[in-house]
């Protein structure tokens, strides 16, 4: 079993980015992972902007990281891009804070005109910051992530369809990433 770190970028108290999140995160813990949610909105702004590496939240934000086996990262795109909010995360984490890590990145958004941030804008920072493994990304349209009447996500029938495999390689890919530090 792994511990993966779901990360989720978005602003919005309403995100379908955190909503698609959690879906993809009850889909890893049925694959016998703990999953840690984490909202980058909750965390204190101005330890955020003011780069307060001593800021009791962004200590444990590190740790977080460091005790992690995997990452997931989802981020609305704004402007062609990931969030800022995640930008300024990424921003006062220790530079290799992702070092022999799997990740991966996924992103919501409103037009499939977004869908190479994924690739384009999101995937070389992640790299830059040591990820040993980064999965294939995935997009999903806003419309596709619905809340239902009781407060559930429901995923559009076919989008999950698509999603399902590139979660259940993330995971797979983490299952032999951890293999040796479980039978060794």
């Amino acid at each position: 079993m792994a511990t993966i770190l779901s990360v989720s970028g978005s602003p919005s108290r309403t995100s379908r980015t955190s909503r698609l999140l959690r879906h993809v995160d009850a889909r890893l813990t049925a694959h016998g992972h703990d999953v840690v949610p984490l909202e980058a909105r909750e965390l204190p702004a101005e330890a955020l902007l003011h780069a307060d590496f001593a800021h009791p939240a962004i200590v444990r934000l590190a740790e977080l990281f460091e005790r992690a086996d995997g990452v997931v990262i989802g981020t609305p795109v704004y402007k062609a891009a990931y969030s800022g909010l995640l930008k300024t995360l990424l921003d006062v984490l220790p530079q290799h804070a992702l070092r022999g890590k799997s990740v991966l990145p996924l992103a919501t958004g409103g037009s499939t005109a977004h869908v190479l941030a994924v690739d384009y804008a999101l995937r070389p920072v992640l790299s830059s910051m040591g990820a040993e493994h980064i999965s294939r990304g995935w997009f999903v349209l806003d419309r596709d992530i619905a809340v239902r009447d009781d407060g559930s996500t429901e995923v559009e029938r076919e989008t999950d369809v698509l999603l399902h495999p590139v979660v259940d390689a993330f995971a797979a890919a983490l299952d032999r990433h951890t293999a040796p530090l479980v039978a060794g």
